[in-house]
């Protein structure tokens, strides 16, 4: 049945908010003609509402701003809380893009701050200097005592690297347990799986190729267990195919506004749907050694150091050295990700994303972390059955 707090208010601007935004990436994609500045893409990569939204066919930009007014002043009803701040920032945020998409050029902390939501400047150099001293003592702990810390991380990932020939077998005995894992904390998934597709040269380390029943890897780098084991998580379950496949049962069954379809947007919802993914193992408690632990500080340290790595390239205007070296330096990446991550940087509509990761997991974290026992159940329906910017899921009360 429908959440409790649900109207028929909140209903209608779901289903007008999902609307117009399906509108929005039918429009663009008719007049760019597949070379606009979407990076080919789509505002939303992955959709399942075709049956359960009407798409309106919207001639110009004109009609979309008309639309976007309507829906501030609908919005401007609603009481304090974290409805209506997600649908201020969502509606800014697809503002933002339909001025993207119009031609207009934006310098990259307006799409930040306006487009994904997050704060335009670099993450803390103490929260870096930080995780960098957790995965020290954690390398000292699991016998990686000689040599840099650099050296140190380097020699972790060869040492702990699974061989190319095992990567079909781990991934699938990965993917068997997350299942059994979300399907008993976060939702029955039923016969629902995915292939290992095997990629190379692409920018990305993984994807969630959902419509083809895939998870894209790029074998260009190595990965050790726990690596492959937080990209299963982050992509499959409990991440982005399980969060796809919660939303349309949600909405079909209407326990959920219509605009929890748009949990792939590329706007405002991406952070959370990114924290989602990046917060996957710890989701399904699934950390089971020191090798997961360095792995999952790693994570965060690279999430943080490739935001700050954005800034600098695209807001402060470093040269691709000067970048690639501080990435060197702070994040101990391996030369493929770090090249990947400035070529994603640079992407005029999807490069602002790249900072979606560190501020999504954040906010998913901050609340799974203050969260009682008897309040997750509460905290899963919110984090999967409601669309949230930062903002509004950090209002989060049981």
């Amino acid at each position: 049945m429908p959440t409790q707090d649900m109207t028929v208010q909140d209903q209608e601007l779901g289903q007008r908010l999902t609307a117009l935004t399906i509108g929005m990436d039918q429009l663009e994609r008719r007049l760019s003609r597949g070379h606009g500045v979407l990076d080919s893409e789509g505002l939303v990569p992955i959709y399942l509402g075709q049956d359960l939204v009407p798409t309106p066919n919207y001639q110009d930009w004109e009609e979309v701003h008309s639309e976007l007014a309507a829906l501030d002043d609908a919005t401007r009803q609603l009481g304090t809380g974290p409805r209506r701040a997600f649908l201020e920032d969502m509606l800014r945020s697809l503002r933002t893009a339909a001025r993207l998409f119009e031609g207009e050029e934006l310098s990259f902390k307006e799409k930040l701050e306006q487009l994904v939501g997050v704060p335009a400047e670099p993450v803390s150099d103490d929260v870096i200097h930080d995780l960098q001293a957790t995965i020290d003592a954690l390398l000292v702990q699991a016998g990686y005592v000689d040599g840099t810390l650099a050296q140190r991380v380097q020699r972790w990932e060869a040492d702990g690297a699974v061989a190319a020939g095992d990567l079909g077998s781990t991934f699938t005995a990965l993917m068997r347990e997350a299942q059994e894992r979300t399907d008993a904390l976060i939702y029955p998934t039923g016969d629902y799986t995915m292939a290992l597709n095997e990629v190379r040269g692409v920018p990305f380390t993984a994807r969630c190729n959902f419509n083809a029943g895939q998870m894209d890897l790029n074998v260009d780098l190595n990965f050790t267990r726990s690596a492959l084991k937080h990209l299963v998580c982050h992509e499959v379950f409990p991440g982005h195919s399980t969060q796809l496949l919660y939303t349309r049962d949600a909405a079909e069954r209407g326990e959920s506004t219509a605009d929890v379809l748009l949990c792939t947007a590329n706007a405002v919802t991406g952070c959370v749907q990114e924290g989602i993914g990046d917060q996957g193992v710890h989701l399904i408690d699934w950390v089971e050694d020191t090798n997961d632990a360095i792995h999952m500080t790693l994570r965060r340290l690279r999430s943080s150091s490739a935001t700050s790595a954005a800034w600098y390239q695209m807001g402060a205007g470093w040269s691709e050295d000067r970048v690639r070296a501080f990435l060197e330096a702070s994040s101990f990446g391996q030369r493929v990700w770090i090249d990947g991550r400035i070529r994603f940087a640079s992407y005029s509509f999807r490069g602002p994303f790249i900072a979606s990761y560190w501020h999504g997991d954040e906010a998913v974290r901050t609340v799974r972390e203050r969260i009682r026992p008897d309040q997750r159940a509460a905290f899963i329906e919110t984090l999967y059955g409601q669309m949230h910017s930062p903002r509004s899921l950090m209002m989060f009360q049981a």
